[in-house]
């Protein structure tokens, strides 16, 4: 009999067979993500010219998405900025140049000056669930090459942005509880595979570093608006004019339409498209182009570049009927 103190583990059948604790597999999960995600994210310092020379506007991190420069990051990290430097793991300080911003998704994409850096893998936030690892890389506080993880603490969260005088809500923010300070913003949230799934854009709570952590999801219609910036510069959107809100539909617009849930117009803008075409507040947006919405999230997803300027079909429910309204969007201007 073994007495206290001198507990072993059991025989098995090529000998002991050593205990093997969740903290060491968590351990080697995240160590494992930091060697591989850590050449790939850089710290930025971003600079903006003013009379007489440069000066500096603030840090930042950033993650590299092409082996030729190409490093994605959150668009308040380079606001207003046209460059700066971006430092490495492995030493290297290059200069960086915007390639484009997207206030309205708080994304960003910039281009270093080198050709062999080792890029990241992106993955999809959208197969995220709660509770699921995370581990968060960046430089907070501008120690370069830092790690935080966590789990996802939320899903489905959303954060308004505005640019100019537009506004917009960036949807399907990942919630986390790993350690966020200033500086990580723009870095990368990886999944337990080492697939960045989120940019790291702000931090919670009344003090720095308490509180949860908020990522733009790295996703579809996430990766669409990457590709805009790194082709044109800039993401190209619809606009109609109105703001409103999800609804479920009353019983008897149920039964007329088979839907549960439109969107509610609460305001239509003046001299806008769809004051234009008609629309009005409480009409209930159904569709669009025959494609159902059920929040403005949905609306928002739909309004791309390639419906400006040609004829969009809605259906909308009012004075207890169906119906359908053209509108011609314009682009929605910075």
């Amino acid at each position: 009999m073994l007495g206290l103190g001198h507990d072993r583990p059991e025989a098995g059948p090529s000998g002991p067979v050593p205990n093997e604790s969740p903290l060491d597999a968590y351990s080697r999960v995240v160590t494992t993500v930091a060697a591989r995600l850590i050449p790939s994210v850089a710290s930025l310092r971003v600079m903006v010219r003013v009379p007489g020379g440069w000066r500096p506007q603030g840090a930042g991190s950033a993650v590299v998405i092409t082996p030729d420069g190409h490093l994605l990051t959150s668009a308040h990290v380079v606001d207003r900025a046209k460059g700066g430097g971006a430092t490495f793991a492995d030493g290297r300080e290059v200069d960086f140049e915007v390639v484009g911003a997207d206030r309205l998704s708080d994304l960003a994409v910039v281009r270093a000056a080198a050709s062999d850096l080792a890029p990241a893998t992106l993955g999809d936030a959208d197969r995220l669930v709660v509770g699921q690892l995370v581990v968060a890389i960046g430089n907070p506080l501008g120690f370069a090459g830092s790690v935080s993880a966590g789990v996802v603490s939320a899903l489905g969260r959303s954060i308004p942005t505005t640019q100019g005088s537009h506004g917009r809500i960036v949807e399907n923010v990942i919630q986390t509880d790993a350690s966020l300070h200033p500086g990580n913003s723009g870095g990368a949230l990886a999944n337990g595979d080492g697939e960045v799934v989120g940019v790291n854009t702000a931090v919670v709570g009344p003090w720095v570093g308490q509180g949860l952590g908020l990522a733009v999801p790295v996703n579809a219609t996430t990766q669409a608006i990457v590709s805009a910036l790194m082709r044109e510069g800039r993401v190209r959107r619809a606009y109609l004019g109105i703001a409103g809100g999800s609804r479920p539909l009353p019983p008897k617009a149920e039964r007329a339409t088979g839907r549960t849930t439109g969107i509610e117009i609460l305001t239509v803008v003046g001299g806008s498209p769809a004051a234009q075409a008609g629309l009005r507040p409480e009409d209930l947006l159904l569709d669009v182009d025959g494609v159902p919405v059920a929040g403005v999230g949905d609306l928002q997803r739909l309004m791309t570049g390639d419906r400006i300027g040609r004829p969009v079909t809605l259906g909308v429910f009012r004075h207890g009927r169906r119906e359908t309204v053209d509108v011609r969007p314009t682009e929605l201007a910075g």
